[in-house]
């Protein structure tokens, strides 16, 4: 995923649902990367992700969101292992194109799976509700290709 944010992240960047960090700070040491808006519910995340900042000498460049910016506009979109943990997961989505700028580029996973043996019992599998995300994903966004072997795509706008 590190990889993914080197190649594709640049400019205003969102880390939405950011958990330790890891993401926001891969982000932020990019040079073609200006800012990272860090937001997660969690606050003893956001405090440790807050410190691990200061630490890294990042402070200038992460800003720290007690919400998803309403109306702001990003290049980049981060969400990672976060959308199957929503009740509607096709709303985010149409929320993250509302955020995109018109060449932005949405960096994301998900795994609407609560697995075999319900090992995942706080993931969304509802299979109409599964429909439509792959249906909205598909209606408002195209893949871009790259050539990492892993689960997380990398998406633009659909024109």
């Amino acid at each position: 995923m590190l990889r993914l944010i080197a190649d594709f992240a640049q400019g205003r960047v969102l880390d939405f649902g950011g958990g330790i960090g890891t993401h926001a700070l891969g982000a932020a040491l990019c040079p073609q990367v200006e800012q990272v808006i860090y937001y997660d519910i969690n606050p003893i995340n956001r405090d440790f992700v807050q410190y691990r900042t200061e630490k890294m000498g990042l402070d200038k460049k992460i800003v720290f969101a007690l919400e998803m910016p309403a109306k702001d506009k990003f290049d980049t979109i981060l969400c990672f292992d976060v959308l199957e943990h929503l009740l509607d997961p096709s709303q985010q989505l149409l929320q993250f194109y509302q955020a995109l700028n018109s060449d932005g580029k949405m960096i994301v996973n998900w795994y609407l799976f609560k697995g075999v043996n319900q090992e995942y019992p706080f993931h969304l599998d509802d299979p109409k509700v599964v429909e439509t995300f792959f249906h909205t994903l598909q209606s408002y966004f195209l893949e871009v290709f790259h050539p990492y072997l892993i689960t997380t795509r990398c998406y633009k706008k659909q024109s």
